[in-house]
């Protein structure tokens, strides 16, 4: 186990170790139990900031994650029984404990993950706001009623649909785990979470933390890899499944789900736009590049708006602010809370980015700044890379076009509206656009043409708690974070009810 300690002095966990805060459970969680795999099979993981080993889980297969669906669904029949506010109060309860544990469960997510705890931290509040959010609109599950006229009456309620998998990424371990459950559990649904395959511990911790409130089968924590995922997209027994996570994988579970015609929840990847207009200011713009693309999580976060499309009269001003703002982060340890830029998930994953900033210099694009890996030797075990940022980039090359997923942005000059324009929808992708101009009829306008979810205007990277957050295109289907979502985890049924009196015989 590693040993790092966190350098906040005023954080409880200041005198802990890492190893100290890891769960002690590593097998599967269902039925209200700890389960070895049937396989007996457990994968070693490590810190991908230090190198250090993170201890061994256990890796499910297809026929634990038969077990596993059979306890969600016998759970189910008594959950979906239990008073709508009855399930609210045990989601307040799962809330407090989450921020009673938040700076622990940060820092098991900085070490498995590779993001800094400060930021992680933030995580854990989010999913506990996201667990009294839902909490609070279980009443909001409603049906209709349809006037026919006096001779019956006729009325829509809404169900939960049954056993849901939720396939979540390794980018907010944590806060996917809790935040995403939180829905379908309010509707009177049970759940059997996939982790990330990369970094499962915190989802491990939370089943001990919260196991124990809920009914034995109503939550189930099955890590593995993606033949799980595959598993419980086809279970005949799962209703419905949810992934957050990368377009193949979209794709992959839309498959596996359409032979038992399940309904899906899709959030996938994006190659995101910030529009910046020539009345904009050039510090509010570099700024909110700079935000836009999540250094601090080694831009690995499918919102990033990672192509700043910048009008040429305001270019070289913003270009100019935007490589100091960049040097505010610097890559460092993920479970030190002085960090302000992590590590990239995975070596593979780093070696991938690597690759699109080689693809960068190759097919013309000039690196302002970054593009290597850090020269700090305390540094030298972890999958490092600089912020970077490429300039005079254009629209056809790779690292314009295709999803990095790190921490690389893609500065555009633009001149023609119509032509920028279509550049920014000419991808696959269609998540966020950050829009900058102080005209309130152009942002109106850019903002009814661009395919893309979720607009920003004169903002940017905030998510903002019941406002419905999804994509256009192949970045996905529904939308979270909002009543939508509460309702997607439940059917409507019609029932119509004859007002009429027998004829006498």
């Amino acid at each position: 186990m590693g040993n790092d300690t966190t350098t906040n002095p005023h954080s409880k966990a200041a005198t802990r170790s890492i190893g100290d805060m890891l769960p002690s459970h590593r097998d599967l969680f269902y039925a209200g139990a700890w389960h070895a795999p049937r396989s007996g099979r457990y994968v070693e993981f490590f810190n991908p900031g230090s190198g250090e080993t993170l201890g061994s889980v256990a890796e499910a297969s297809a026929a634990d994650v038969d077990v596993a669906v059979a306890a969600a669904a016998r759970a189910y029949e008594e959950w979906r029984l239990v008073l709508p506010s009855e399930r609210a109060k045990i989601l307040r309860r799962m809330a407090a404990i989450v921020r009673e544990n938040a700076e622990e469960l940060a820092m098991i997510d900085a070490a498995d993950s590779g993001n800094p705890v400060h930021e992680m931290i933030g995580d854990a509040m989010n999913a506990a706001s996201q667990l009294e959010f839902f909490a609070g609109l279980v009443t909001e599950m409603k049906g209709s009623s349809v006037p026919l006229g006096p001779d019956s009456v006729n009325f829509s309620v809404r169900e939960p649909r049954g056993v849901v998998a939720r396939i979540i990424p390794f980018n907010h371990p944590f806060m996917f785990c809790a935040a995403k459950t939180a829905a379908p559990l309010a509707a009177g649904n049970t759940v059997v979470v996939k982790p990330p395959d990369q970094a499962p511990l915190s989802s491990l911790r939370y089943a001990e933390l919260v196991g124990g409130l809920l009914p034995p089968g109503v939550f189930n924590v099955v890590p593995g890899g993606r033949d799980v995922g595959a598993a419980l997209a086809q279970h005949p027994s799962v209703a419905m499944v949810a992934l957050i996570g990368s377009v193949g994988a979209g794709k992959a579970v839309m498959r596996a789900a359409s032979d038992t015609l399940k309904p899906v929840l899709l959030e996938l990847g994006g190659k995101n736009a910030l529009i910046a207009m020539p009345d904009s200011d050039p510090d509010e713009v570099a700024a909110a590049a700079i935000a836009g693309m999540n250094f601090t999580w080694c831009g690995q976060s499918c919102g990033s708006t990672s192509r700043a499309f910048i009008h040429e009269s305001i270019y070289d001003a913003v270009v100019e602010r935007m490589k100091s703002r960049a040097s505010a982060f610097k890559p460092g340890l993920p479970t030190e809370h002085a960090t302000t830029m992590g590590a990239i998930i995975s070596r593979t994953q780093l070696e991938r980015v690597v690759s699109y900033i080689d693809a960068g210099t190759s097919e013309g694009a000039r690196l302002l700044t970054g593009g290597k890996r850090p020269d700090d030797p305390a540094l030298a075990k972890g999958n490092f890379i600089e912020a970077t940022i490429f300039v005079d980039v254009k629209q056809e090359m790779r690292i314009a076009s295709e999803e990095i997923f790190g921490p690389v942005l893609s500065v555009l000059k633009w001149n023609d509206e119509a032509q920028m324009l279509k550049e920014v929808n000419s991808v696959d992708y269609g998540l966020t656009c950050s829009i900058w101009t102080n005209d309130v009829r152009k942002a109106h306008r850019l903002a009814a043409v661009v395919q893309a979810g979720f607009v920003w205007i004169n903002e940017v990277s905030r998510h903002l708690l019941g406002t419905p957050f999804g994509g256009y295109k192949q970045s996905g289907m529904g939308r979270e974070e909002c009543l939508e979502e509460l309702l997607s985890f439940t059917q409507e049924k019609h029932i119509h009810v004859n007002l009429k009196r027998p004829a006498r015989s």
